[in-house]
């Protein structure tokens, strides 16, 4: 049986399987083909139809500059913000964790909408602000540790110690009583 050879480009991308010795007849197309998409600018050699792009399922994304998601991401500012009002309880997660999702979320959307990675600057700076308005008065309520009065530590501190030699004496007055029963 004849080996199989894989071309590979440049790149290192497999081109074609063919048998050993025998020259891929397609090899020199695939090649220059590849050149021309490579090459900066020579997509541009190409005549218009061929340039254009075909719609797909991602041609609703439109990519944007950061003042083109600023204004988009408007509404959704104004959209938490009338809701948060409405929450008498700011510091209750539950009351709010849907409105902090919501503008999440929102966020998030209108960023891949722009073409823009997620968490960005403006989208840190409106949660660090919502942070600063909202939830600047809510922190957890811990009491702080204190050490016990002296006559509780004392007590907890001699108890231990004042047991130890009752409980050897134990061990070896069953250790001996055993002894004597053998």
């Amino acid at each position: 049986m004849a080996r199989l050879r894989v071309e590979r480009d440049p790149a290192g991308a497999p081109l074609a399987v063919t048998r050993a010795r025998r020259p891929a007849p397609l090899r020199l197309p695939l090649l220059l083909l590849l050149l021309l998409l490579l090459l900066p600018g020579a997509v541009s050699t190409f005549p218009e139809s061929l340039n254009e792009s075909h719609p797909t399922e991602d041609s609703h994304l439109s990519e944007g500059t950061i003042e083109d998601y600023e204004t988009s991401v408007l509404p959704c500012w104004d959209h938490y913000k009338s809701h948060m009002d409405s929450v008498k309880d700011w510091c209750n997660w539950t009351l709010i964790s849907r409105h902090y999702s919501d503008l999440r979320y929102c966020l998030e959307y209108e960023a891949e909408r722009f073409g823009l990675g997620y968490p960005n600057s403006l989208a840190e700076k409106i949660i660090f602000e919502t942070h600063m308005i909202h939830f600047a008065n809510c922190t957890l309520v811990q009491s702080t540790l204190s050490d016990p009065p002296e006559d509780v530590l004392l007590a907890m501190i001699i108890a231990p110690i004042c047991l130890i030699p009752f409980l050897v004496t134990i061990v070896v007055w069953r250790s001996k009583d055993s002894d004597a029963q053998a």
